[in-house]
């Protein structure tokens, strides 16, 4: 199914894509990201051409202004050591046990709720 466009002096034809079925529209889909893909490459051509040719009208070459070693990626450089939270809580039975508050409870501290504890009692 084609829908003709006509303007003076020219004609255009578009496919009519309310009466095409799906595998016909995924068949121009694919058909339009081909071509897509040609133009951007034709495109990056030209605009490489058009460098190349700039920079040797200043008497350089491309590679030597753009520095052509790829640019490394990697993980980015740690911002400095995690800091450790003080503690909050400690064990009333074992107090080199501590808590930050911070994750899961630990068990003492769970069984020490279940007792009937506050955590207050518990608070450095």
């Amino acid at each position: 199914m084609v829908f003709v466009q006509e303007r003076i002096g020219e004609t255009q034809m578009y496919p009519d894509l309310k009466s095409m079925t799906r595998k016909e529209l995924e068949k121009l889909q694919a058909s339009v990201e081909k071509a897509l893909a040609r133009v951007t490459e034709n495109e990056k051509k030209a605009a490489r051409a058009a460098a190349e040719k700039a920079a040797a009208a200043h008497g350089f070459s491309l590679a030597e202004i753009t520095d052509s070693a790829p640019a490394k990626r990697g993980p980015k450089p740690k911002s400095g050591p995690k800091t450790v939270s003080p503690a909050k809580y400690k064990n009333p039975s074992d107090p080199t046990q501590t808590w930050t508050g911070k994750g899961r409870q630990p068990q003492w501290f769970k069984a020490a709720i279940k007792t009937g504890t506050s955590p207050d009692n518990m608070e450095i």
